[in-house]
């Protein structure tokens, strides 16, 4: 799971006015949701804690993150009783020398081609792809909310002087925000420093300090009267949880799908984004007490790690499907109907379930992951099991149709499913091993292929949180959606650059890096460009002819004088056609004597 944002001390701190409870969705601390924050799901995870009537399903020690139970009434997470849950159950595991038939794979049809949806022939600068999720319709909507929050504000007593907000201050606010992510200072208040040595010049070219905290403390994406009347049905089903996002959000997530087609391999991950202050839906969970946050489950490309489309988790205990949180994340965001078929979808184990990778399958799309014993469905016989005696490399697979399910023994046991791949193929990896005599050597071993696939696409995963972490502009605020909208400035920028890239490749140039775009978009944002001109020279002090002869022929011969400078310092006497305009002397200039740089010096 990726974490976005810093802690307090690596965020800058934006001081804002109390949150007046614009929460946007009660406070969810349920045992169902305490369960998801530590990446489990009731309706599929079975109890990890053994009874003490209940006998281990596999000889020898379970590794701790794999462990599995026979269980027939076992108890809940958090104490609640669970139903009867049927484990598939097979004769005996086999090994990598038993033939595995892999179904056929479905044929990879995209409902259009991979990559880009843009005209190569036109030129996209940094600030024209941002635009594609950031429209200046979508802008103008935004400012006219933002103008009447900052009303709403006023008329309640709130004390600082406000214009209205159009959409080129609105650009100029938000190169601001990239330009905070590029040029670390702990405090906002840092950046209009004056008189020091750690002074920062260009934020105050930009907008005072006062107008850049009064826009962040009435930043708002939604109509606030219409806010109102969504609050009123708190409690019904008719409230939505992220009204106050939608109108940016859905923008976004339009964009994201319409200017970019993914290639086979997709992957789905969760992302927390951090936040100080508890509220609204911020999960805070036993097992990670410092960390309160959004849960977000973003569909990715795999090859580079592209955002196709992302859900905000809203503290819901109860889900349209029956099913649980992490079987309608999944089908939420798979939508066949956009994407077409013959996808191949790699998950973690919170996601994986035998359920889901059949209902997906029966969409055209293969799916891959780690799985727990515990799961729901999963197989649970222990004949020819993988056991903590065995050595690296040992594998053992079991297939019912149509998933295989593997187990290897690496650093540790390794569970993993999959409806698309041959339980072994051949593979092999480098491992450092033990021998009988007690050196370690490094060998060859087999690993299966769901593992070798497993690694090589969900490294997308490791893209994204790299792209969105190393340039975060996440900063202390007290309100719940403005948090998520600096995340969304995150996604426009990182989908962006990743767009410039897929251009430059298609074009066979070089892409800027990406701090290089994210310099070059704050520099567009805010109007001006990245390289500072050059300071210009003292405009007195320029060589001119001693004599403007018209006659060319006697510029070289007529009016020379002695050079100042050889006859003081080298007591030579050279004379030169040329002088300073401002000290009236006459000096050499010449490619082997320099006298005017020397004299000037």
């Amino acid at each position: 799971m990726a974490t976005m944002a810093s802690d307090d001390e690596a965020a800058p701190e934006l001081l804002e006015s109390e949150d007046e409870g614009e929460s946007g969705a009660e406070s969810f601390l349920t045992e169902d949701e305490l369960a998801y924050d530590e990446g489990l799901d009731p309706a599929e995870d079975f109890d990890e804690q053994q009874d003490e009537h209940t006998e281990p399903c596999t000889s020898g020690e379970e590794d701790a993150n794999h462990s599995a139970y026979c269980e027939e009434d076992g108890s809940s997470l958090r104490g609640q009783k669970r139903k009867k849950s049927p484990h598939l159950t097979a004769k005996s595991w086999k090994t990598e020398n038993d033939p595995d038939i892999c179904p056929p794979p479905n044929r990879f049809i995209p409902a259009r081609p991979p990559g880009h949806q843009l005209n190569s022939n036109n030129k996209h600068m940094p600030l024209d792809l941002f635009k594609l999720f950031l429209s200046n319709e979508a802008i103008s909507t935004l400012c006219e909310n933002t103008n009447k929050q900052a009303a709403k504000n006023i008329g309640k007593g709130k004390k600082y002087s406000w214009t209205d907000l159009d959409v080129p201050e609105f650009l100029n606010y938000v190169g601001l925000t990239f330009f905070f992510s590029l040029v670390k200072l702990d405090n906002i208040r840092d950046y209009w420093k004056k008189n020091t040595i750690f002074s920062v010049p260009f934020p105050a070219d930009v907008m005072s300090q006062d107008r850049y905290r009064a826009i962040s403390w009435n930043i708002h994406m939604s109509d606030p009267e219409k806010d109102v009347e969504n609050d009123r049905q708190k409690g019904t089903p008719q409230y939505d949880h992220l009204f106050r996002l939608n109108p940016l959000m859905d923008t976004i997530k339009h964009a994201c799908n319409t200017f970019y087609h993914p290639r086979q391999n997709l992957l789905i991950d969760e992302r927390t984004i951090v936040r100080k202050n508890h509220a609204g839906m911020i999960q805070k969970g036993a097992a990670k007490p410092n960390k309160l946050g959004f849960k977000l489950f973003v569909l990715s490309d795999s090859s580079n790690g592209y955002i196709l489309d992302f859900a905000v988790y809203t503290g819901k205990s109860r889900f349209e499907s029956g099913t649980g949180l992490a079987y309608d994340s999944v089908m939420t965001l798979i939508k066949s109907a956009h994407l077409g078929s013959g996808y191949n979808l790699f998950l973690d184990s919170f996601y994986t379930s035998p359920k889901l990778f059949k209902d997906l399958l029966s969409l055209n799309v293969g799916a891959c992951g780690t799985y727990r014993d515990n799961r729901r469905g999963c197989l649970t016989t222990h004949s020819n099991a993988l056991r903590k005696k065995d050595p690296k490399g040992t594998l053992r697979w079991i297939r019912e149709p149509p998933v295989v399910y593997v187990k290897w023994k690496d650093f540790c046991e390794v569970s993993i499913c999959s409806t698309v791949h041959q339980a072994f193929s051949g593979h092999t990896v480098e491992r450092r091993v033990k021998s009988e005599d007690g050196k370690s050597t490094v060998r060859s071993i087999p690993c299966p292929t769901p593992v070798m696939e497993y690694n090589k696409y969900m490294g997308g995963a490791d893209m994204l949180e790299q792209l969105t972490q190393s340039y975060s502009v996440h900063h202390k605020t007290s309100r719940w959606y403005r948090v998520l909208f600096l995340h969304f400035l995150e996604i426009a920028a990182t989908n962006s650059f990743l767009l410039h890239k897929e251009l430059c490749r298609e074009k066979h140039e070089e892409p800027m890096t990406h701090r290089a775009f994210l310099e070059e978009l704050t520099a567009q944002l805010c109007g001006v460009t990245v390289a500072v001109p050059p300071t210009k020279g003292p405009s007195g002090h320029l060589p001119v002819p001693i004599s403007n002869q018209p006659d060319a022929s006697k510029r070289a011969s007529y009016g020379r004088r002695t050079c100042v400078q050889c006859r003081l310092i080298k007591k030579e006497y050279q004379s030169t056609p040329w002088k300073c305009r401002e000290c009236d002397v006459a000096l050499c200039l010449i490619a082997d004597r320099n006298c005017f740089e020397a004299w000037h010096d």
